[in-house]
């Protein structure tokens, strides 16, 4: 091989030994990027690696149960107390924490059927208290006889303010299936307010068309009032 034809620099291989021949084979000079990189590459890989080790660990840390502390922590809050003691729960029956926080409350009877003090106090304020009344004790008729039915009933609906009050015996042919109200004219405001007083239902109040002695409101009763 000629000078001309040789593509490399000379270095110290082309150098002659003492046969004439060169004291080793050509190699192209390496560059200085070429030696460091593989050092390079491996400090980029154990940092990489490091970097994962550290977090796996930082995770792993802030796992429950990871932290001794912390799970102590966690068993007392469970268990209801500083030293780790479980809370009673309240049994089935009710017993436990709480008892006795309704004791002495008045529970509140549910509401029956006829009007309250104070509507019926509405319906006495309503009504003409001079309005003619009659009481007929009908005890006898219906064959179970109250003495004093009416005279106890007309007391009734006197301390009630009603001022034009007498009784009778009830001379019907058969007598009502219960106490009853009956009014003649425009005394429904008044018929009203006397069967609150009695207790008598509404149902049993109505309007006929005439009344014995000339009496605008009638009350037959066959037993005491409200019973």
């Amino acid at each position: 091989m000629t000078k001309s034809h040789y593509p490399y620099p000379p270095d110290e291989f082309d150098t002659r030994g003492t046969e004439g021949a060169p004291v080793g084979v050509h190699r192209e000079p390496r560059s200085g990027w070429s030696a460091a990189w593989p050092f390079l590459l491996v400090a980029v890989i154990f940092a990489g690696i490091a970097v994962g080790i550290v977090s796996f660990l930082s995770d792993d840390a802030g796992t429950p149960g990871s932290n001794p502390a912390a799970t102590a922590t966690q068993a007392g809050e469970a268990g209801g107390g500083e030293d780790g003691e479980a809370s009673p729960e309240p049994s089935a029956d009710g017993d436990g924490e709480g008892e006795g926080e309704g004791e002495g409350e008045s529970t509140e009877e549910p509401a029956g059927d006829g009007p309250t003090d104070d509507e019926i106090a509405a319906l006495v304020a309503a009504a003409d208290s001079a309005a003619p009344i009659v009481v007929e004790n009908a005890s006898a008729a219906a064959g179970a006889s109250v003495q004093g039915l009416a005279g106890d009933t007309a007391a009734l609906l006197t301390a009630q303010g009603f001022t034009d009050v007498v009784t009778a015996d009830y001379l019907g042919d058969g007598a009502p299936a219960s106490s009853v109200v009956r009014y003649v004219g425009d005394r429904a405001e008044s018929a009203a307010a006397v069967a609150a007083v009695l207790g008598i239902p509404e149902a049993e109040v109505k309007q006929v068309d005439s009344l014995s002695e000339d009496r605008e409101i009638a009350v037959v009763m066959i037993a005491p009032a409200g019973g």
